[in-house]
């Protein structure tokens, strides 16, 4: 599977994701760790990528979407920037609500029966 195909997926089969380097758990760079923290502060769940682990996704994903630094975070399928634009929304009380909807949406997706 091409690359970009593989980010494209990834993007869109996840609400929230981040590709990053390090781990939220184990960050390698302060941006990658602070943009982490800002997600884990809204308490719902959110994919990551390690760029750091997989090459092919370093090289690219800054052509994915015209985006050159790391971290990269989406939400709901669309690029809303890195560590700055992430902290400000997370500051303006923004970030919590878009996450939610994100995963509520792709909740009520899985299961049409939810109302």
């Amino acid at each position: 599977m091409d690359v970009l195909e593989r980010i494209r997926e990834q993007v869109e089969n996840n609400p929230v994701i981040i590709y990053m380097k390090g781990t939220p758990q184990m960050p390698m760079c302060g941006f990658s760790a602070r943009a982490a923290a800002a997600l884990q502060q809204t308490g719902q769940p959110f994919a990551y990528v390690n760029v750091l682990t997989d090459r092919e996704i370093f090289e690219n994903l800054p052509r994915f979407a015209n985006w050159p630094t790391f971290p990269q975070i989406y939400i709901d399928g669309e690029l809303i920037g890195g560590c700055d634009i992430t902290l400000e929304l997370l500051e303006k009380g923004e970030l919590q609500k878009m996450v939610t909807e994100a995963v509520e949406k792709a909740k009520a997706k899985d299961d049409p029966a939810q109302p």
